[in-house]
């Protein structure tokens, strides 16, 4: 800037400051007392500057996960909620003045602007809740985080997904059922969730990568550090075929209050959270009372009622919060992930006796993998009565199969 009023002392440069990041700086031009030309010219600068809002919008006080949608539900994009006016932020429902009061008293983008030199040295990919890379099961969620910080090569929007957690002091049992689910597993092309916390979690990772599947750890602090740090090679092998997720930015330490927070984004990124072994407290309760409330399905192994370690999972079961169950083949059944088997001319001799409603229900399922309950009650117009009892016919002769969540597809 010096240099070119140096070859044009009759220009002035006015400087629009925009940009929050400029405030901090100071500018000082003595213009000659001649005639002078105005010219605008606007800085540039390298910074991404919806980043700068959207890590902002996560360090506003009162502003949550779920009033931070809620702002972009309505404004679309973080700066837009910064520019907005008082009257306008206030008048949002669950907003109200206090809030809105908050997001326009913030002016300390100084945090905001060293986490992005932290993401722009280490290559982390911020997942703002709008971004299209962002793991879209969470957004079904009502406090899905506003912002992610992702490393790894991993889709976390794959096909299939499953969360596999547990307790940090496993026992044989615990580890045999988790390898043996993961490697029975190998051909399926499914991404591992895990917390990469001792115990179950590690025993998910190594296992996945062992059988040359994708997986990825969710963090409870920010990408600057592991936690635990023996896991640190666990975690750079994972980087290679899967990744690191957390919410956290750097320096944000493993507190105890960040687990849950964590295990939220383990129920929700998942297709389905398998509980390999728990007592009857610990954070993989949580998760699968989190993943439960999520609607996602929960699956848990059985123990032995004189077991500590199984009795979470015994719990579940008996309070019907999880699935039994026992091997991979049964995972891939319930969740209706199995590889059809193509014989058109075998299902065609199949369906020659069914009745007229009966027929009804197996040429809709005929058009989908699955279909809800209530959606084929809408579809057929059959009457409730009738729907139960075709169902129950074509089950006994094994045309149809019953998945939780009230799912239905062809067998």
């Amino acid at each position: 800037m010096a240099s070119s009023l140096r070859r044009n002392p009759f220009i002035c440069i006015l400087i629009i400051r925009q940009n929050p990041i400029f405030k901090k700086y100071k500018f000082n031009i003595q213009l000659p007392t001649t005639n002078y030309k105005l010219q605008t010219v606007k800085l540039q600068t390298s910074m991404p500057n919806d980043l700068l809002y959207q890590i902002a919008l996560t360090l506003i006080p009162n502003i949550g996960a779920v009033q931070a949608k809620i702002l972009i539900g309505h404004f679309a994009d973080a700066e837009s909620v910064f520019k907005a006016k008082t009257k306008q932020l206030s008048a949002i429902e669950n907003i109200g003045e206090v809030r809105a009061s908050s997001i326009k008293e913030f002016t300390d983008f100084t945090q905001a602007e060293e986490e992005i030199e932290f993401i722009e040295k280490y290559k982390i990919q911020p997942l703002f809740i709008n971004d299209k890379n962002y793991p879209q099961r969470l957004l079904k969620c009502y406090d899905a985080p506003t912002l992610l910080y992702y490393r790894g090569t991993a889709d976390l929007n794959h096909s299939k997904i499953i969360g596999i957690i547990g307790t940090r002091s496993h026992t044989d049992y615990g580890r045999q059922v988790t390898e043996k689910l993961v490697s029975d597993l190998q051909e399926q092309n499914i991404l591992i969730v895990s917390g990469l916390a001792f115990g179950v979690d590690a025993i998910a990772h190594k296992a996945a990568l062992q059988n040359n599947l994708p997986t990825v750890g969710v963090l409870a602090h920010g990408l600057d550090t592991i936690y635990p740090s023996q896991h640190k090679g666990l975690a750079k092998e994972m980087l290679q075929t899967g990744g690191l997720l957390t919410e956290f930015m750097r320096n944000t330490k493993p507190d105890k209050h960040n687990f849950p927070k964590r295990n939220r984004i383990v129920a929700g990124m998942c297709d389905a959270v398998i509980v390999a072994e728990t007592a009857i407290k610990g954070g993989s309760m949580i998760t699968a009372e989190l993943a439960y409330n999520y609607n996602r399905d929960v699956f848990v192994f059985p123990g032995k009622i004189t077991d500590s370690k199984s009795s979470g999972c015994n719990y579940l079961i008996k309070h019907n919060r999880a699935t039994l169950l026992t091997d991979a083949e049964q995972l891939m059944q319930n969740l209706g992930w199995q590889q059809k088997k193509s014989n058109p001319k075998t299902q065609r001799e199949l369906f020659i006796d069914l009745s007229r409603d009966e027929k009804i229900i197996v040429d809709i399922l005929n058009e989908k993998d699955s279909i809800h309950i209530d959606e084929l009650f809408l579809k057929s117009g059959l009457s409730s009565s009738a729907i139960a009892a075709s169902m129950l016919n074509l089950e006994l002769q094994g045309l149809i199969n019953s998945l939780p969540g009230k799912m239905i597809r062809l067998a």
